[in-house]
C-alpha cells in the first residue's frame, strides 16, 4: 500500500492524471495575457458641443447610464413649438366636432385636419428624438479607460470616453501546434495569477481557433474568467493550465 502511495504522488508530480480506462492525458502550463471581454469607443450619434460629460476615467458605468451630454437648447425649443402646435390643432378638432355632427362641415375637412394633427404629432415625436440623441449613454457595463473630450469641445465621429468590460475577463493564450486536438471548447481550466499574491482562478475555454499559423506553429485559445467584483484588472499576465 506504501509503494502505491508513493507512485500515485510520483504521478501526479508529473502532471499525468490517470483514468479508470487506463487512458492519461498530461497537463501542461502556458502563459497568458487576461484582458478586456470587450472596449468600446462612445462616440455621438450627431455632431455638436458637449455640454457636460459625467464619468472619468477609472468610473465604473453601467450599460444604459448616461455619460455625456450635448447642448440642446435649440432642440428643447423645437421641440416647445412643435407640442405648441400639436395643442393647437387638437383644440381645432375638437371645436369643429360639433359642426361636423351637425353637417356644417365636410368629411374632407374633417380628414384635412385629423391628418395635420397627426404630421404634427410625428413632428413632435422627430423632436424629441432630437433632443434623445444629444444625450450619450453608455452601451455595456465596465470601467472608463479613457476620456478624450470636455466640455465645450465639439464632437463629431471622434469618441467621447473609451470603456472596457473587465466582467467577464478574456484570457488569451498561444499554444503550440503540437497540442492541437488537446484543447477543447467548454472545457474548464486554471488560471494562476501572481499581482499581488498568487491566486488560482477556474475558466472556461470559450475560442479554440481552426486554423494554426504556419510561421509560428502556433494556434490561439480564449478562455472566460469571470470577474463579478472588478478585484482583477486588465492587462495582467498569467499562467494557464490545461
Amino acid at each position: 500500500m506504501l509503494y502505491k502511495k508513493y507512485f500515485f504522488m510520483f504521478i501526479l508530480s508529473f502532471g499525468v492524471c490517470v483514468f479508470s480506462n487506463g487512458s492519461a492525458q498530461q497537463r501542461y502550463s502556458l502563459d497568458g495575457l487576461i484582458e478586456p471581454s470587450q472596449t468600446v469607443k462612445i462616440a455621438s450619434q450627431v455632431d455638436g458641443i458637449i455640454s457636460e460629460v459625467l464619468v472619468d476615467r477609472g468610473d465604473i458605468v453601467k450599460k444604459d447610464q448616461v455619460i455625456a451630454k450635448l447642448d440642446s437648447k435649440i432642440q428643447k425649443a423645437a421641440k416647445d413649438l412643435a407640442q405648441a402646435k400639436v395643442e393647437f390643432s387638437k383644440r381645432k378638432v375638437q371645436r369643429n366636432e360639433d359642426l361636423y355632427q351637425k353637417e356644417l362641415l365636410s368629411v374632407n375637412d374633417k380628414d384635412e385636419m385629423e391628418t395635420e394633427l397627426k404630421i404634427l404629432e410625428l413632428q413632435v415625436r422627430q423632436a424629441e428624438v432630437e433632443v434623445e440623441t444629444r444625450t450619450i449613454s453608455s452601451s455595456i457595463d465596465g470601467v472608463v479607460v479613457e476620456r478624450l473630450l470636455s466640455p465645450g469641445e465639439h464632437v463629431g465621429e471622434e469618441p467621447i470616453v473609451t470603456i472596457a468590460c473587465i466582467d467577464p475577463l478574456y484570457v488569451e493564450v498561444v499554444v503550440p501546434a503540437e497540442k492541437f486536438g488537446t484543447i477543447t471548447k467548454g472545457a474548464k481550466a486554471e488560471v494562476v495569477v501572481d499581482t499581488p499574491r498568487t491566486r488560482r482562478y477556474s475558466a472556461q475555454i470559450i475560442v479554440v481557433d481552426k486554423v494554426i499559423d504556419a510561421a509560428s506553429g502556433t494556434f490561439g485559445v480564449r478562455l472566460m474568467l469571470k470577474n463579478p467584483d472588478y478585484i482583477l484588472p486588465s492587462g495582467l499576465k498569467c499562467k494557464v493550465t490545461f
